[in-house]
């Protein structure tokens, strides 16, 4: 992490409550642990035995040769070795929970994720995970050429697949007077909740605060340069997060965060802060793309052939809701192409899980071998 970020996230000292650096006003029967987001679901997988050896903790950043926990006593660094980091797909990420041994303080188990954001790099055989066990997102998108329709329905997919709630964010709208043209683009999404705001004035983004109450742990998505850490910096009443400019011809951002990490919201949860992401592959959310395209798979039940392309067969249901203008050909040519995007990556994942599979018998099959004419010679 760099030192200005560094620098600026708040340190959860030993002993210090949630949200140190900043006024706490942290109800009394909230424990360190649920302020951290500490759930039932987390708490059923220890038995009594887990609970006397071993004391659970949440990644706050991950970095290359170390991560950043935090547990009841406050912060630490915790190396990052042991079977618990070799599977990269499995590997700890940021709002994992870890159970350290309380002798040796090493990592020995990773409890299972209430949710997982993950994707699929340009050019990735393997998927890169963005965090974990997240309650809320704040999809954020802002009033300029970024607003883009089909990137929000790429997000939503990977949301709905985590089983998050989700709430659309539009930045920048003391720009941009014009607010019924994005009202009227998302009359598709009823079901999202959309909220336009000036990320810089902190009375405009007082209705997000609903995402981010005590014990909730909140995640922000979008591209560069639309106003996800000067949002932070408003939730949260403190600077946390390093901001910058955007170019003027196309509204495109510089990357201000360089690494995800967790802030601490004074009255309320943990924010993910991450850095934009212009590149998200989708992959392994075939129900999360179901259901967020739930209109089209409604209307090809309609339809009167059963293994009908929506394309120029009679009686398609999904094509007289083009013509009449219920439903915009952009949203179908949108999922057209994430469910091309997520067979072929689902396909590069099974087959790199195969090679892994494959290659790890032949491991153990030289190390067989091996004992056997070990145990000859002896």
């Amino acid at each position: 992490m760099s030192k200005s970020l560094i620098s600026r996230r708040p340190a959860f000292r030993r002993g210090a409550s949630v949200g140190a650096g900043a006024e706490n006003t942290r109800p009394a029967s909230v424990s360190p642990l649920q302020a951290l987001g500490w759930k039932p679901f987390f708490q059923q997988q220890l038995s009594l035995e887990d609970l006397s050896e071993y004391q659970p903790v949440k990644v706050m950043a991950v970095h290359r040769s170390q991560i950043e926990v935090v547990g009841e006593t406050g912060d630490e660094a915790v190396q990052v070795h042991g079977p618990l980091f070799e599977d990269l797909a499995e590997r700890p990420t940021v709002g994992d929970w870890l159970l350290l041994d309380r002798e040796t303080r090493r990592p020995v188990r990773r409890l299972d994720r209430s949710s997982l954001f993950k994707r699929m790099a340009p050019g990735a055989k393997q998927a890169q995970l963005i965090a974990a066990n997240v309650d809320n997102v704040l999809i954020v998108s802002s009033c300029n050429h970024d607003f883009n329709l089909s990137r929000v329905e790429r997000y939503l997919a990977l949301v709905k697949e985590a089983g998050c709630r989700a709430c659309l964010v539009l930045t920048k709208a003391d720009l941009d007077q014009d607010h019924d043209r994005y009202r009227e683009a998302l009359k598709g999404h009823s079901d999202l909740p959309v909220v336009l705001v000036n990320a810089l004035d902190t009375e405009s983004v007082a209705p997000l605060r609903e995402y981010c109450r005590s014990g909730e742990t909140l995640a922000l998505l979008g591209s560069s340069g639309v106003g996800k850490s000067t949002l932070l910096n408003s939730l949260a009443g403190i600077e946390l997060a390093a901001t910058g400019g955007i170019r003027e011809d196309d509204s495109k951002g510089r990357h201000t965060t360089r690494h995800r990490a967790f802030y601490a919201i004074p009255d309320g949860g943990l924010l993910l802060d991450s850095p934009g992401m212009r590149e998200l592959g989708l992959a392994d959310v075939s129900e999360g793309l179901a259901a967020t395209f739930a209109d089209i798979s409604a209307l090809a039940d309609s339809c009167r052939f059963a293994d009908c392309a929506h394309e120029l067969e009679p009686g398609c249901a999904v094509q007289a809701a083009i013509e009449s203008g219920v439903m915009d050909e952009r949203r179908l040519r949108n999922w057209r192409k994430l469910e091309r995007e997520v067979a072929r990556n689902s396909k590069t994942l099974a087959q790199a899980r195969a090679d892994d599979r494959a290659l790890g018998q032949f491991y153990r099959s030289v190390q067989s071998q091996s004992r056997v004419h070990k145990n000859r010679r002896d």
